[in-house]
């Protein structure tokens, strides 16, 4: 399966000005996309991440990600391309999708 290529310019432009818009940020060092979200309880965070989990086996594309109680972080970019590719795209909006 071939893996997706690094966005470039103006496709880069406007995956970044998306995912901002979606509460993502960007860690430019790494060329990642960052976003922390807060739940209720543990319960509740760990619900999510497993839903997530479902939707990462589903794409091939896996988060970064820590939780500590009621906090996740998630850290998406594709170590191959060394940097965002469309598969983080994909990956971020079905996240963002969770509610």
């Amino acid at each position: 399966m071939s893996r997706p290529l690094r966005l470039e310019g103006e496709a880069r432009a406007s995956a970044l000005a998306e995912l901002i818009a979606l509460g993502w940020g960007h860690d430019p060092a790494r060329d990642a996309i960052t976003q922390t979200l807060r739940f209720a309880d543990f319960n509740q965070a760990f619900g999510w991440m497993t839903r997530v989990a479902m939707i990462a086996e589903q794409l091939d594309h896996h988060p970064e990600w820590s939780n500590t109680y009621r906090t996740v972080t998630v850290t998406l970019t594709t170590h191959d391309a060394k940097g965002l590719t469309d598969l983080d795209l994909a990956m971020a909006r079905r996240i963002s999708g969770l509610g």
